[in-house]
């Protein structure tokens, strides 16, 4: 069985082709990445498979414009899109981004790096207009900020991190946004906890600028390790969100815990509500971030473990029993390695994005997919990217009011910097 590793290119920033194959999924999703290497992926890829019905509604094409596109998309009631690219911009620091309901694109603003922050990991969106966001590297300590965007393009860092002990460090999602103004967030690293460099938190910062860590994870074997997910919180203003690695189960893959799925009270209370124990009966590092329903029942993806070693779709029930929803990789043309949440419709069916599979191409593995899992269970490939749609989809998708289904990929397009799409499913 393949696994998908999580490790990042040498220091001095240089690629091998063992690189791409190995691990460049991850480190596109973690936004540490060389423009080189986007570029790469798009010449190693073959791209005389049979072509997805994705739509491209923008290729991006670097400075000015972004590249490799982070996070989720955020829909308005009027009908445009809005996200952030890691990358390109004026100053190559990345961008926050919007296409209108005509299909236009505009870059809202470019990073500047050092303080200003850069690799935005995704924003949110309040009822004046305004965006908040979390960019993965910059500010005053160079551990990532938490910042504000004015609909006039208004730009301030609301909060710089740290570092360990005394807060986060590195961000790779964009916080939550609640009824009150509150925002909510996770950082990888960073905290008290006894990893190295911290086991990573979780973050409040109020609608009055008061910043406070309501939780710093510490680990295997008694709590999870490396929160990079969006949070989820219920109407009791519980939160809930997974952990990369972690908890009180040993792995098979020799890491500290195959990761959880946690809820914090509003009193910052943790209760682990599942720890992952891997392959084959179990999935391995949740990397999605989770989708509720109406029921109390979470849902979520892991990027390893499952029953053939590339994934899962699990379900996780108020009364903390998880079941494995489906499994990939039990073929050469399925889906491989989900890490995006998955989003449902109004009829229970799960969409979302596998980073491999699919056609050949992208180092022989795929360019990665988008998926269905029905309410009964079968899973189908709904559109298998082949570099000139997109390549390589590590964020969630959307569904429009239309059930139209709208994402990024990091990579691929005319240029190879990446995408957004839409596909009907």
């Amino acid at each position: 069985m393949r696994k998908l590793e999580s490790h990042v290119a040498a220091q001095d920033g240089t690629w091998s082709p063992e690189d791409f194959t190995n691990t460049l999924p991850n480190v596109l999703k973690k936004g540490r990445f060389t423009y080189a290497a986007v570029l790469g992926l798009a010449m190693l890829a073959a791209v005389s498979a049979q072509a997805g019905n994705v739509r491209v509604l923008h290729a991006f094409t670097g400075p000015p414009d972004g590249a490799t596109p982070s996070g989720v998309l955020i829909l308005d009631a009027a009908g445009n899109f809005y996200g952030t690219t890691s990358g390109g911009g004026v100053y190559n620091y990345g961008t926050v981004f919007e296409i209108d309901n005509k299909g236009e694109e505009t870059v809202l603003y470019s990073f500047r790096g050092k303080r200003n922050g850069s690799a935005p990991q995704g924003i949110v969106q309040d009822a004046d207009g305004n965006f908040y966001g979390t960019t993965e590297n910059g500010g005053t300590y160079r551990f990532g900020t938490v910042f504000k965007l004015t609909p006039t393009g208004k730009f301030t860092v609301l909060h710089s991190f740290s570092g360990s002990p005394d807060d986060g460090e590195f961000p790779e999602a964009p916080p939550i946004l609640d009824v009150a103004g509150n925002l909510y967030g996770t950082t990888t690293d960073g905290g008290s906890g006894t990893c190295y460099n911290g086991c990573g938190i979780v973050y409040e910062l109020n609608g009055d600028g008061t910043y406070s860590v309501i939780h710093n994870f510490v680990g295997y074997p008694t709590d999870g390790q490396s929160p990079n997910t969006p949070l989820l919180e219920d109407a009791q203003g519980n939160l809930y969100g997974t952990t990369f690695i972690g908890g009180n189960s040993a792995c098979s893959n020799d890491t500290p815990g195959c990761g959880t799925v946690f809820m914090l009270t509003t009193a910052g209370t943790e209760t682990i509500l599942h720890s992952f124990i891997g392959s084959p009966k179990d999935g391995d590092e949740p990397s999605g971030g989770l989708s509720r329903d109406e029921k109390g029942n979470l849902f979520g993806t892991t990027v390893n473990g499952g029953r053939f070693g590339y994934g899962n779709v699990f379900k996780l029930n108020p009364e903390g029993k998880e079941i494995t929803l489906t499994s990939f990789g039990s073929d050469g043309s399925d889906a491989e390695y989900p890490s995006s949440s998955v989003v449902r419709d109004s009829a229970g069916n799960l969409y979302g994005t596998t980073q491999y599979g699919g056609q050949a191409g992208c180092s022989g593995a795929g360019c990665g997919t988008v998926f269905e899992l029905s309410r009964a269970g079968l899973q189908t490939v709904l559109s298998a990217f082949n570099v000139s749609d997109g390549a390589v989809p590590t964020a969630g998708l959307i569904l429009g009011p239309s059930g139209k289904l709208y994402g990024v990929t990091p990579s691929g397009g005319a240029s190879g910097f990446g995408v957004v799409f839409e596909l009907a499913p």
